[in-house]
């Protein structure tokens, strides 16, 4: 499962076993260092504007992150 940095801002994600009724997030934040690494990645629950930091490397794993909204 390949994700390209440079597409994650603004990237719909789908929690595999959602907590706390958040199930849909949104990328909102993202930071780069000076050779195109991620440095910092944060989502947003769609339905509580909660937000928390993540390895954006976690959701590479498809049995906790589905791409898109499912």
């Amino acid at each position: 499962n390949r994700i390209n940095p440079k597409k994650l801002l603004d990237s719909k994600w789908t929690a595999v076993h959602p907590a706390n009724k958040e199930k849909h997030f949104l990328v909102n934040e993202l930071e780069l260092d000076e050779v195109d690494r991620v440095v910092r990645c944060v989502i947003e629950a769609v339905i509580s504007n909660r937000s928390q930091s993540i390895d954006w490397q976690e959701l590479k794993d498809t049995d906790n992150w589905l791409q898109g909204w499912k």
